[in-house]
Order: structure tokens, then sequence, then C-alpha cells
């Protein structure tokens, strides 16, 4: 099963903050859960976080599964926000997944509902570009606003 086969058109954008200095990590985040102990609360998003987090420490293997992961911290404190998975194991894979690959540990970061052009309604994923007009960085600087409120 793949995020074909699973609908997160309906699912919110969200803007994602770090909580210890409220810079923004990413303008299209979606609240999830980890595959392999759906107890534990994440975001994540579908396109690096350029510009906002890099990566810390070596990589290393979960102990649930065979993912290979490699935190990342935010560039503006260097507290670490999360992770990235560098090499998705076959169960995860074949779970049902939403293709994101970089992941938010929800005790680090806080989210904003991001709303739709008219500035109105909250974006869903099914109205949200695969690439967006404005670069993402465009995105960071208009929505620093919101994270500092």
């Amino acid at each position: 099963m793949s995020a074909n086969s699973c609908s997160f058109k309906d699912r919110c954008v969200s803007i994602l903050c770090c909580k210890f200095c409220k810079q923004v990590l990413s303008s299209r985040g979606m609240k999830a859960v980890l595959l392999a102990d759906t107890e534990i609360d994440l975001f994540s998003t579908d396109i690096p976080p350029t510009n906002a987090v890099d990566f810390i420490g070596r990589c290393y293997f979960t102990k649930i599964c065979k993912c290979k992961l490699k935190d990342i911290a935010c560039l503006k404190c260097g507290n670490i926000v999360g992770y990235h998975v560098i090499v998705p194991c076959t169960s995860c894979l074949l779970s049902c997944n939403n293709g994101h690959f970089w992941m938010f540990h929800s005790q680090a970061v806080y989210d904003i509902n991001r709303l739709d052009s008219t500035g109105v309604n909250v974006l869903l994923w099914g109205n949200l570009p695969e690439i967006e007009e404005n670069t993402d960085e465009d995105l960071l600087d208009i929505s620093a606003e919101e994270c500092i409120r």
C-alpha cells in the first residue's frame, strides 16, 4: 500500500515552527503518526526544509523497524527538531504512508493551520500544488510572523 491508495487530500496543511526559537521550519507540514508506533504523534513534510534545518550526528536505525534515519536540527537555535528517513524499510513503504520522509517531533515543533489564497479557509493537501509558484523561502518569510504570534 502506498500514498496513492491512501487518501491524504483532506488533511490540513500546517506551517511548522520550532518550539524553542519560533523559527519557521516548513510551510508544507502535515500531522502524522509514526508508522511503526501509531501512539506517537509527529509532523511531516514532503519537501526538504532548506535554510531551516540541517543534519546532525550519525545515521541510525530504529528499534521497531529497519528504517535508516538521521536527526535534523533547527539552524537558528541548534535544537534537534526531528529526523529525515534516509532509507525507508520495506515494511514502512508497504504501509499506508503519505510519502513524506522529513519528520518533526511534536515535542519540538508546533503547527499553525495554513490558509488558502483567500486567506479565509484552511488549505488542504488536495489543493496544494506539488510545486508552488512561490518558493518555500518566500513562504517562510511570510509565515514567520505567524510563528511569532
